[in-house]
């Protein structure tokens, strides 16, 4: 009773996750932004539904599976998000717009605005 009320407790979780990924992904304006939520959350939330599932399914070669499909998504999501991130400022006509503190440099890789730069801009001065 208590490993069904923990697994009860991880996929539940779990869904609340991905629920909330599903918001962020609908409320942030740009692509870069809506990305690393996706990935953030995705991972998470995956984690804690095939958590609650080896919690479900006790010590088999079932819960060996899902615990190879939990590192294969720990490894393959992020990387998957990033090159689609880097895909699109790649491919970002107005990135310079929508980024406030990241400008392209001549080659288009994106490089950070030194701080007093920042804090220019936060003043209004540029």
């Amino acid at each position: 009773m208590t490993g069904l009320a923990i697994a009860a407790l991880l996929i539940l979780s779990g869904l609340f996750v991905l629920g909330v990924a599903t918001l962020g992904i609908f409320r942030f304006s740009t692509m870069l932004n809506r990305i690393h939520v996706a990935a953030k959350c995705d991972t998470l939330g995956a984690l804690l539904v095939l958590a609650g599932l080896m919690v479900l399914a006790g010590w088999s070669v079932l819960s060996l599976k899902l615990l190879l499909a939990i590192v294969f998504l720990w490894l393959s999501n992020p990387v998957a998000s990033h090159l689609v991130a880097r895909a699109e400022v790649r491919t970002c006509r107005n990135l310079e717009e929508l980024c406030d503190f990241l400008e392209l440099d001549g080659d288009g890789e994106l490089v950070p605005l030194a701080p007093e730069e920042l804090r220019s801009e936060e003043k209004g001065e540029r």
